[in-house]
C-alpha cells in the first residue's frame, strides 16, 4: 500500500494569481483549475459545502500544481462568506537535488515576499534557507541533501 500525503492551502479569492506565479516559479505546470460554477449539480451536501446553498462564482474550488519530480499542490479560494485569516502554522518545504536548482527557486519564490533565513549551508544540506512568499505561504528549500545520523 502506498500512500501520498498532498498540502491543500486556502486562499482568499487568488488561487488563479498564486498558482500561476508558482508554476512560473518553481517550473511546474497547473494540471487543474476548476472554478465554483465548473461544478456539477449534486445532492444537498453532496459538495461538501454542508447544508448551505452551493457556493457559485468564478473563485477556484480545486486547483492542482504538478511540480517537476511528481510532487503535487493543492488549494482553492475559500467559499464565499467563510473567513478567511491567510496560511498559518505550517511550512512548504522542498527538496532540490543540486545548490544551483534550490537557489533558483529560492529566489524565484522570494520575489515580493521576505526571506526569513538566507540560503545557507546546514548539516542536512549543503544549502537551506526560508522564505514567507508574497502571498503569505512559507517555504523552506533545501539544495542537495548531506547523509547524517
Amino acid at each position: 500500500m502506498s500512500t501520498t500525503l498532498t498540502p491543500y492551502l486556502s486562499f482568499g479569492g487568488n488561487t488563479r494569481e498564486v498558482f500561476a506565479f508558482y508554476e512560473k516559479a518553481l517550473g511546474a505546470k497547473i494540471e487543474a483549475m476548476m472554478s465554483y460554477d465548473d461544478m456539477p449539480a449534486s445532492p444537498a451536501g453532496a459538495d461538501g459545502c454542508g447544508d448551505g446553498p452551493r457556493p457559485t462564482g468564478t473563485s477556484i474550488m480545486h486547483a492542482c500544481l504538478a511540480l517537476p519530480g511528481g510532487a503535487k499542490l493543492f488549494a482553492g479560494d475559500v467559499p464565499p462568506g467563510m473567513p478567511y485569516d491567510g496560511v498559518k502554522g505550517a511550512m512548504l518545504a522542498l527538496q532540490y537535488d543540486t545548490v544551483d536548482q534550490a537557489h533558483g527557486a529560492f529566489h524565484a519564490l522570494s520575489q515580493g515576499g521576505q526571506v526569513t533565513m538566507p540560503l545557507a549551508p546546514a548539516f542536512w544540506a549543503k544549502t537551506f534557507g526560508m522564505l514567507t512568499d508574497r502571498f503569505g505561504v512559507c517555504w523552506g528549500v533545501n539544495g542537495e541533501s548531506i547523509a547524517f545520523g
